[in-house]
């Protein structure tokens, strides 16, 4: 009992700590089980309503959105329940998700979205990032909504490609030709850019047809008790998963195959008790990202994303396995990554903390256990308060990081740095802990400035014993 009501006083401390931040250390084993404990999983009414009810034809040509909007609608009136996509190919353009609603994927079926832009009209609330506008719905979307669900074991396929999309980001190693629009256009981000200086209102943040900001893929906007489950997403124009204002996520055996530019695979922001698990990210971009805004923005809004469990997931190619940033303007803690495994040539870094002085934020309370890394291109630990891309990126806005806890984790190849610390004189990262660490191999053991002194136990890198 007594161990129980100090685990509980524990927690209380997580969800509701504002000040900052200690070098006590934290039970990560009671703190983690509990946040997993607090968050709902969406329960549904049984009560079946497949497509082919409502006239949807699975031969990868004929347009079903009105099909799955019918079962959807039906779905609700019944007062909940799933609403199934059988085996075969089934083309639509977005799909919106509402409350008690679970879209069931059976085996055997791919959903294939519409490359018609038009399709994505009207303009509806969204993100990007890290910035609210109007703009293309996401393939899935979902806002104010409450027990939503993804499942199934069948596939999403965004058909973004180097002719679909992807073109918009600019670059031209995703088809983009020169002359063509892309985001950085002036009536693109810098537009949007402005609006989050000037605090324009969200409503007339108008983008869309005209402009050239990529939808993200599947987005609960400011919804309650989400579950995705079992599914596969590819082919995503941009972010994959993006779960933002929300409570209670469960994301669980998904895989996210993407390799397109900005192709995160499940980005929360500006959410709390999220649980990702027993997942497979192989992406173009970071694996998991933790947000909380852009910005001013970030500041404006306010909101952490706090409590989050990453456990028994693979992480290959990527930009970082799990990554909390850029856009953090409003903080993130309480993050928890255990039993996990990353490995590719193609991910540059394990753990990975960006921001800047524009973005300012803080990160607190991180524990990493049990994580076993083949190799990895710059660094398993990378904590770097300049990321810049663009252009500058240097403003008014100190970071503090603190907490940064690892334990038990074995590298193989740890690339150029086995830890890369670049901090702030102003503030320095603080209380970063490796206790039981092997770093078998990397080119530098490590690269620390602007840092207190790592607290090391038990750890070896490179065959030196720190």
């Amino acid at each position: 009992m007594k161990q129980i009501i100090f685990s509980l006083m524990i927690f209380g401390l997580l969800i509701g700590c504002k000040k900052e931040p200690n070098k006590q250390t934290i039970q990560e084993k009671d703190a983690a089980d509990l946040i997993i404990e607090s968050i709902v999983v969406p329960e549904f009414p049984n009560n079946n309503f497949s497509i082919m009810d409502y006239g949807a034809v699975g031969d990868g040509k004929t347009d079903n959105t009105q099909a799955i909007k019918n079962a959807i609608l039906a779905c609700v009136e019944a007062g909940g329940g799933k609403v199934i996509i059988p085996s075969g190919k089934f083309l639509t353009g977005p799909i919106h998700l509402k409350s008690n609603v679970n879209l069931h994927l059976e085996k055997g079926a791919e959903v294939l979205f519409t490359r018609d832009k038009k399709a994505y009209l009207p303009v509806v609330r969204t993100s990007y990032e890290g910035v609210e506008l109007m703009n293309y719905s996401p393939m899935i979307y979902a806002y104010q909504q409450k027990n939503i669900a993804v499942t199934g074991k069948g596939t999403f396929n965004g058909q973004a490609g180097k002719d679909n999309w992807w073109p918009w980001s600019g670059a031209q190693r995703y088809g983009h030709k020169k002359g063509d629009p892309h985001q950085r256009d002036s009536v693109n981000l810098p537009r949007l850019r402005k609006m989050n200086e000037n605090a324009t209102p969200v409503e007339e943040r108008i983008f869309g047809q005209g402009h050239h900001l990529r939808p993200t893929f599947f987005e609960p906007f400011d919804c309650e008790n989400v579950l995705i489950e079992g599914v596969t997403f590819i082919n995503a124009p941009f972010w994959v998963m993006h779960p933002i204002k929300c409570t209670n996520v469960t994301v669980d055996g998904v895989t996210v195959s993407s390799h397109g530019p900005n192709n995160d695979g499940c980005d929360p922001e500006y959410s709390k008790n999220v649980h990702i698990k027993n997942c497979i990210f192989d992406t173009g971009d970071d694996c998991i990202a933790i947000k909380s805004g852009r910005n001013d923005e970030g500041r404006r809004v306010n909101i952490p994303s706090e409590n989050i469990v990453i456990e028994n997931c693979i992480m290959k190619d990527g930009h970082g396995g799990v990554v909390m940033g850029s856009e953090i303007s409003a903080g993130v803690r309480n993050v928890y990554v255990r039993n996990c495994k990353m490995d590719s040539p193609n991910l540059d870094r394990a753990i990975r903390i960006k921001t800047n002085t524009l973005r300012g934020g803080f990160v607190e309370n991180v524990f990493v256990k049990n994580i076993e890394v083949g190799q990895v291109k710059e660094a398993f630990l990378k904590i770097n308060t300049y990321y810049a891309i663009y252009d500058k990126q240097e403003g008014e806005h100190i970071p503090r990081i603190a907490n940064i806890h690892i334990e038990d984790v074995t590298v193989e190849n740890g690339g150029k740095y086995g830890i890369l610390i670049q901090g702030r004189e102003e503030n320095p990262v603080k209380n970063v802990s490796f206790k039981n660490v092997t770093i078998k191999k990397a080119k530098m053991p490590m690269l620390i400035e602007n840092s207190e002194p790592i607290q090391f136990t038990n750890t070896t890198i490179s065959g030196q014993k720190y």
